[in-house]
C-alpha cells in the first residue's frame, strides 16, 4: 500500500540488541531472571533485576527477590549473588514478599523504587512498596504508597505545580482481566490522594487486556512514558510495548500515542520461557545527549533484552499517532 499513513512504522523505532544482555542460562541456580528497572550511577549503568532462585522457599511462586547488575558498556552486566531489598523484621514490613518488577525513579541525589509485593498470609496485594538508595549498596524501605491491588505504580522525576505525582496500575482480582492506568499526587512522597484515571486498557488490538507504566521521562513536548500492553489472541497471551505523551503541566491529560505497538515478542528468547510471548519494561534509562532511549525489558522472565531508540522520534510518534 502507499499513502502517507504508511510512511511511518512505530514498531521500526526500536533496535534491538543482537541478543539479551542476560539469560538465565549463565546463571546456575536461577529459575527466572526478568523484568528489569536501569538507571546510571556514576558513569556505571544500574539494573534492579527480579531473580527467582530453584533454592528460594515460599508460598506458591511468591518468592521472588530483586538482585543488582552493574555495567560499564550497558551490554555487560555483573549480577550480584545477594538481594539488594530486604525488610526489617518489624511491622508493616514483616508482612511483605516477592520483591520483584522495580520502578526506579531518580529525585536529586536519591533513587526512589517502588516495588509491587505480594502480602503474606490473606491480605490483599499486590501493594507498592517505597524504598530508597544514594548509593545502591545499602536499601531503606518507607512506607506503602497504594492500596491493593496496584502493580507498577511509578513516580514522576520532579514535582509539578509543587507537588510529586505518580502513575498507578490498579487491576481487579482474581481475574487479573483489566488493568488501566492512574494518576495520584502527593506533598511528601508518602500520602498520596486525587486519584484520576488516565487512560484505559482495549484503545488498540494489542492491549485489549490491560495497560500499565514506567517512570515518565521528561521531554520538551511532553511527560514520555513507555508502557506495557497485553492482549489475548487464539495462541495465548502476549506482552507488547507501547508510548504514550502526557501533558507537562497537566499530566493525567494524554496528549498523545502511539497507534501501533513500539515491539512485540518476536525472538525465541521473548515467545518461550517461564512466562511466553513477554517484553516488558520497567523503567528505561534515557541518554539526553544522544537523543537515545535505552529500553531494557524481561523476555518471557528467563532473559533481559535491550532495545534502543530515538528519545525525539519516539515523542513524535506520540503525537502522530503512528
Amino acid at each position: 500500500m502507499s499513502g502517507q499513513k504508511f510512511k511511518k512504522d512505530a514498531t521500526k523505532l526500536l533496535t534491538r540488541y543482537p541478543e539479551p544482555v542476560m539469560h538465565v542460562n549463565d546463571y546456575p541456580g536461577i529459575a527466572q531472571l526478568y523484568n528489569p528497572a536501569v538507571v546510571k550511577y556514576n558513569d556505571e549503568f544500574i539494573m534492579l533485576v527480579s531473580v527467582v532462585d530453584y533454592a528460594a522457599e515460599g508460598e506458591g511462586t511468591d518468592v521472588g527477590e530483586t538482585r543488582i547488575a552493574r555495567s560499564k558498556d550497558g551490554i555487560h552486566f555483573e549480577l550480584s549473588d545477594e538481594n539488594f531489598i530486604k525488610m526489617p523484621d518489624v511491622e508493616p514490613f514483616n508482612l511483605t514478599k516477592h520483591f520483584i518488577d522495580n520502578r526506579i525513579t531518580k529525585i536529586y541525589d536519591t533513587s526512589y523504587i517502588v516495588t509491587p509485593v505480594m502480602m503474606k498470609g490473606s491480605w490483599l496485594s499486590p501493594v507498592g512498596l517505597l524504598g530508597k538508595t544514594k548509593d545502591f549498596t545499602s536499601y531503606e524501605p518507607i512506607s506503602i504508597i497504594t492500596a491493593p491491588r496496584n502493580r507498577g505504580a511509578s513516580i514522576f522525576p520532579e514535582k509539578i505545580n509543587g507537588m510529586y505525582y505518580k502513575l498507578d496500575r490498579p487491576y481487579d482480582y482474581p481475574s487479573a482481566c483489566s488493568g488501566e492506568i492512574w494518576i495520584s499526587e502527593s506533598p511528601d512522597l508518602i500520602h498520596w490522594g486525587n486519584f484520576r484515571p488516565v487512560l484505559h486498557q482495549g484503545y488498540k488490538f494489542w492491549n485489549t487486556v490491560k495497560i500499565g507504566p514506567t517512570p515518565a521521562i521528561k521531554t520538551d513536548k511532553g511527560w514520555l512514558d513507555i508502557i506495557h500492553g497485553v492482549a489475548a489472541t487464539a495462541c495465548g497471551t502476549y506482552y507488547y510495548m507501547g508510548a504514550i505523551l502526557l501533558d507537562l503541566n497537566e499530566p493525567w491529560k494524554v496528549i498523545g500515542k502511539t497507534s501501533s505497538y513500539l515491539m512485540m515478542p518476536e525472538k525465541e528468547y521473548e515467545l518461550h520461557g517461564n512466562s511466553d510471548n513477554s517484553v516488558f519494561p520497567c523503567t528505561p534509562y534515557a541518554d539526553y545527549e544522544t537523543d537515545t532511549l535505552y529500553v531494557y525489558y524481561g523476555a518471557a522472565d528467563r532473559a533481559i533484552g535491550l532495545a534502543t531508540g530515538k528519545l525525539s522520534e519516539i515523542v513524535d510518534a506520540c503525537l502522530e499517532g503512528i
